[in-house]
């Protein structure tokens, strides 16, 4: 757990030197939000453009340290921290890469932000595929409906097919690079169609063995 707070804590420092170099060279206004199409539709300003990203990397790192530790469950969480601490580290990571893609376009550079955004949901949804088939019951992490955290074995056949239903989501993102006007929905669409499955498929689950 140290050194994955100690890696996370460098990429946060990253991300406020990053702002702090490129400081004089900002607009007043920043553009901090992209709709579907790649539009810029959204300014903050100028410190709050240079500086959310890394206060909220600060405010997300407390959250998942301390909600985890918390849970009533924390002794199953233990049995897979390896996966839980390396799913860190690939959202920090995702987050960093998110800070850099805005600085660059208030810089001045032009690209199409969702195009270069889907590698990093790829990768994201993945690795989520590989923590959540090794995620054993807890209120924090995981596949959480009414009848996983009912049930130790639909929690268990939930996150077996949950985990390789992401890995696919990932993999679907991916074809967002080939079409890049269509890329929000490869991101989109199978995490939703995903999330429903999941829903229906843990109800129904529950509802076998109580028949």
């Amino acid at each position: 757990m140290r050194n994955t707070i100690i890696a996370i804590l460098i990429i946060i420092a990253l991300s406020f030197s990053l702002s702090i170099y490129f400081s004089p060279q900002m607009p007043e206004l920043m553009a901090s939000h992209w709709n579907a199409a790649g539009e810029v539709d959204g300014y903050m300003p100028k410190n709050w453009g240079l500086f959310f990203m890394p206060i909220l990397s600060v405010i997300m790192l407390a959250l998942l340290v301390i909600v985890p530790r918390i849970d009533p469950l924390k002794k199953n969480i233990e049995t897979f921290n390896k996966y839980f601490y390396g799913f860190l580290i690939a959202i920090f990571i995702f987050l960093f890469y998110l800070h850099v893609l805005t600085l660059m376009w208030n810089l001045g550079y032009r690209f199409e932000l969702i195009r270069y955004l889907t590698p990093g949901f790829a990768l994201l949804f993945f690795y989520c595929g590989i923590l959540i088939e090794h995620a054993k019951k807890n209120f924090s992490i995981g596949i959480r409906t009414p009848w996983t955290l009912s049930s130790d074995k639909v929690w268990d056949k939930t996150h077996k097919i949950g985990g390789k239903l992401f890995k696919l989501a990932g993999i679907l993102s991916l074809l967002g690079i080939f079409f890049p006007q269509q890329a929000i929905l490869f991101i989109l669409i199978p995490i939703l169609a995903i999330t429903l499955y999941l829903y229906i498929y843990s109800y129904l689950e529950h509802k076998k063995l109580k028949a």
